[in-house]
This record gives structure tokens, C-alpha cells and sequence, in this order.
């Protein structure tokens, strides 16, 4: 079966619907099988998304994406640091 990419806010009201049907009683097995998602994704999302409202999702997906890019950017200019301090001394 094909994995499906879910995005952050489609996440969160999943969770949302969960807890709703939750609160109505449901058992937790029968409220994740109504999203369509195993127990186990479930459970991570909860721990990853939990509590939080679909612009704070959002916001925090954009500052991961910027902190790859800027230790990318950090350990392409200490490579390149490197090199430079190698160069004169003629060990290339």
C-alpha cells in the first residue's frame, strides 16, 4: 500500500478528530481506524504535533527548513576553511 504524505495541517485536525471522538467515548483503536491511520503514526504524530494550532505547525516546519539550510551553509564554509588552511602548506 502506497504511503500517503500528510501535510502539517491535514495532521492536526486528524488529531482534533481524534480527540473529538475520543471525548465522545470511542476507544482510542476505533478513533485512529476513522482517520485512516495506523495506531503507531497516531501515537508519533501526537508526540511530534501535539498541542499545537496549524500556524504554529506551520511556522515550525519553515524554521527546520532554515536550520538545514543554515548548517548546510555552516559546514560548507568550515570545509572550504579547511581547504584554505591546507592550500599554503602544500598538502593538497
Amino acid at each position: 500500500m502506497p504511503q500517503k504524505k500528510h501535510k502539517p495541517e491535514e495532521i492536526v485536525a486528524k488529531l482534533r478528530q481524534v480527540d473529538v471522538l475520543l471525548s465522545q467515548g470511542r476507544p482510542v483503536a476505533e478513533a485512529v481506524r476513522t482517520i485512516g491511520v495506523t495506531p503507531f503514526t497516531h501515537y508519533r504524530w501526537r508526540k511530534e504535533f501535539g498541542g499545537l494550532k496549524s500556524d504554529q505547525v506551520k511556522r515550525l516546519k519553515d524554521l527546520e527548513k532554515e536550520n538545514e539550510r543554515l548548517r548546510k551553509a555552516v559546514s560548507d564554509l568550515t570545509l572550504e576553511k579547511l581547504i584554505l588552511k591546507e592550500a599554503p602548506s602544500g598538502n593538497f
